[in-house]
């Protein structure tokens, strides 16, 4: 497509109705569609937390009662990948869906479909009412999250990096990431309510379904938020000139897999580092009665503030050095985290207390520079779809069986095996980034 910017080669006289396109695309400024980013993706990350948080304190007693703890929490962290298994088939659909339709009707759907599967949850019986019935019903509605989430990519993100200032890209883009530690926020302040008001019966009884209630009502005004951006004109004008469109699954798949899945192994520490810092130790904190739930709730609503805090200086730092220079140097802090992770959760309450704050400021300094930060590789017109899959591909890779898998190995081998973990994601993410530069050198 040619440009009709003097600047960028094209012709220096415009028609009106050229004139009228390039005003409405001014009129989409980087904050704006910032916020935009930020309403819809708490959203999201409220609805998962709810879910990730229920996996540690609720759905072990209430729909896994015929084993014991540990072995209930490893059940419903089954049932938390699922999601993210389910989530590129949803992409895939909806991308579809925008094809024949709009953008406007397939972010309605999918919003809908994924506020209706969590409010779902909170209306579950419990095991001993209808047994086997109550664990399929979970399933159900967690692959119906993923299918959802999937379906709800909006673009937003790659026009937010696209209308940023070439001087500012570092800093915008950790704007959109801010919603995974506001999400949390409001989830965790949520339990630590509930769980301080309510006595362990009650809150077991039907306390902990209050939370995904109000998970439908969020995502009803994060729908009007974003509709009330993406479906204007100026929205539009704006998308058709950055050539952000779907296109089919199957052609991004066979024609750009190898940047798809350099870009989700470019932030696998981030989002390796992402549940074992939010999900993680609640469960294991909680399965070995080192302190109670509140206290360590409380730890992790702290953290999420020095997450918020690490992030700012993310986008400070990535506009200095780089992106991807940033999102190198953090994996090699998250290495040292790693080493240092025994020593922390081991350590008793103070040790495990530095080692959520910590690792959440981790988190912020790495996952504010995660998303996109090799999506540049694909050409114009593929960005729309291939970015929607490096997402989908890095939540799947790095962090859907984060808290499985940590869990389960540090039950059998002890809390070595954590950092064992944890330093593969960063091996992963040096060797991407490493592969990816030879490449665009090569190119």
């Amino acid at each position: 497509m040619s440009s009709t910017y003097p600047e960028h080669g094209g012709a220096p006289e415009h028609s009106a109705e050229q004139i009228g396109r390039l005003h409405a695309h001014a009129r989409v400024a980087p904050g704006e569609i910032a916020v935009g980013v930020i309403i819809g993706r708490t959203s999201e990350h409220f609805d998962f937390f709810v879910f990730g948080i229920s996996c540690a304190l609720v759905f072990p007693q209430v729909l896994f009662p015929f084993t014991d703890t540990l072995h209930g929490m490893l059940y419903a962290f089954t049932v938390f990948s699922l999601a993210f298994i389910a989530r590129p088939f949803g992409t895939a659909l909806f991308m579809d869906f925008q094809r024949r339709w709009s953008r406007g009707t397939k972010l309605t759907i999918a919003l809908f479909l994924l506020g209706s599967a969590t409010a779902g949850m909170a209306f579950l019986p419990s095991y001993r009412q209808v047994g086997d019935w109550a664990i399929g019903l979970l399933v159900l509605f967690r692959i119906l999250q993923g299918i959802a989430l999937g379906g709800s990519w909006d673009g937003l993100p790659s026009l937010l990096a696209l209308n940023a200032p070439p001087d500012k890209r570092g800093w915008y883009a950790m704007l959109g990431q801010l919603s995974a530690p506001i999400g949390f926020l409001v989830a965790g302040a949520l339990f630590l309510f509930l769980h301080e008001s309510l006595s362990d019966e009650d809150f077991i009884d039907w306390g902990w379904r209050y939370p995904f209630f109000v998970a439908f009502a969020i995502n009803v005004v994060a729908l009007f938020a974003r509709l009330r951006l993406v479906v204007t004109e100026e929205y539009t004008v704006a998308m058709e000139e950055r050539e952000l469109e779907p296109v089919g699954s199957l052609t991004i798949l066979r024609t750009q897999g190898y940047n798809i899945f350099i870009g989700a192994f470019a932030a696998l520490a981030s989002y390796a580092l992402f549940h074992l810092v939010t999900i993680f130790p609640l469960s294991w904190i909680v399965l070995g009665s080192m302190q109670p739930v509140n206290s360590v709730l409380v730890a992790e609503i702290i953290g999420a503030f020095a997450c918020i805090l690490g992030m700012i200086i993310s986008g400070l730092l990535a506009d200095r050095v780089g992106r991807r220079t940033t999102l190198g140097t953090m994996a090699a802090l998250i290495a040292i985290f790693a080493l240092i992770t025994p020593w922390l959760l081991g350590g008793g309450k103070w040790g495990q207390d530095a080692f959520i704050i910590l690792g959440f400021g981790g988190l912020g300094l790495s996952y504010g520079q995660a998303a996109g930060s090799v999506t540049s590789n694909f050409e114009m017109h593929l960005r729309y779809t291939g970015a929607a899959f490096t997402t989908d591909f890095a939540w799947l890779i790095g962090a859907a069986f984060a808290p499985l898998v940590a869990l389960g190995l540090s039950m059998r081998f002890g809390l070595v095996a954590v950092s064992a973990y944890l330093l593969s994601g960063v091996l992963c993410t040096l060797l991407a980034l490493r592969v990816n530069r030879a490449l665009a050198a090569r190119e």
